[in-house]
């Protein structure tokens, strides 16, 4: 039996995927509190996930499209899940040591006008007036929500502005990962390219925790660790995916990616209700700027590339 085809369904799973996928930092933000580092906690998180998207490839590969990868190709793949993947998914947790889970989430969301300004760097598109605007109000609100932080919260100064920038970093490099996807997937597919993508950013942070500390530690953090990475590989990672591609099939690329702007929103409710993190009106502003901005971008009528958002 096939799917309802009514916006209204296609809307809700975009919304769900949205919600799951901003529980990410909720969930990385409580298990920091049992002194869990970063790299650890990733391979935690991916390890869980594999079984799931190597169950992705599997049914991927059962399609029978064709492939029409070089060498070339799979090298730039691998270069481009090591350190637009890996890379930018380590520091977005990694600045989470030191910024609430409102303040990453309210950055992370700048990357679609990031994508547009290397857009116009890299591949010379031209940037409209509107983007422009855009792009000036959604960093307006950054700024507002990072002095809100600053300001108002209890987090000292110095650790917040330096966490802002390595989420700021993690949101650039993303960013870059999004226009080199748009090279790839047409050759494989964004269903496949999502498992390989994924399988492979796996294997890089089993590769960067073996660098850092030995496969016995992963046994040594109490249960609600594990409870926590389980949560956040399914709930917050594989759900999110599978969600947004259905929705996406139901509605399009550029409707999803405004239903989905509820993402800092329900990030900032999450925080209040689960980490106790303040709310306010310099902070709901701020928000709201970057979220204007962010629709504004998504509203262009140049359609941007079609990627898959494996959510960092």
């Amino acid at each position: 039996m096939k799917h309802a085809t009514h916006p209204y369904y296609g809307a809700m799973l975009v919304l769900l995927s949205s919600i799951f996928a901003s529980s990410k930092a909720i969930m990385a933000k409580l298990a920091y509190v049992y002194h869990i580092d970063t790299s650890s906690l990733i391979a935690l998180r991916m390890a869980f996930a594999l079984p799931f998207f190597i169950g992705l490839g599997w049914w991927a590969m059962r399609q029978k499209s064709p492939v029409t990868m070089t060498t070339k190709d799979w090298v730039f793949l691998v270069i481009l899940t090591t350190v637009g993947g890996y890379g930018s998914m380590w520091l977005n947790f990694e600045g989470l040591h030191y910024v609430s889970a409102g303040l990453e989430r309210v950055i992370l969301f700048l990357y679609p006008t990031l994508v547009v300004v290397m857009s116009a760097v890299f591949l010379k598109h031209h940037i409209t007036r509107r983007e422009w605007l855009a792009m000036i109000t959604s960093y307006a609100g950054v700024i507002l929500v990072v002095w809100h932080d600053v300001e108002f919260a209890t987090l000292n100064s110095s650790d917040t502005l330096y966490g802002a920038w390595l989420i700021l970093l993690s949101a650039i490099i993303f960013a870059a990962y999004l226009l080199g996807s748009g090279q790839l997937i047409p050759k494989l597919g964004a269903t496949r390219f999502t498992a390989i993508v994924m399988s492979l950013t796996t294997l890089v942070s089993a590769c960067h925790f073996g660098v850092d500390a030995s496969f016995s530690t992963l046994t040594v953090f109490p249960q609600e660790v594990y409870v926590l990475a389980l949560l956040m590989a399914v709930i917050a990672t594989v759900l999110p995916t599978m969600l947004m591609n259905l929705g996406i099939h139901q509605l399009g690329s550029r409707k999803a990616s405004l239903i989905s702007a509820i993402g800092p929103v329900s990030t900032i409710v999450l925080a209040y209700l689960f980490l106790d993190e303040q709310l306010s009106w310099v902070q709901g502003v701020g928000t709201a700027l970057v979220m204007t901005g962010v629709i504004a971008v998504s509203m262009d009528t140049t359609p941007p590339p079609r990627v898959t958002d494996p959510e960092v």
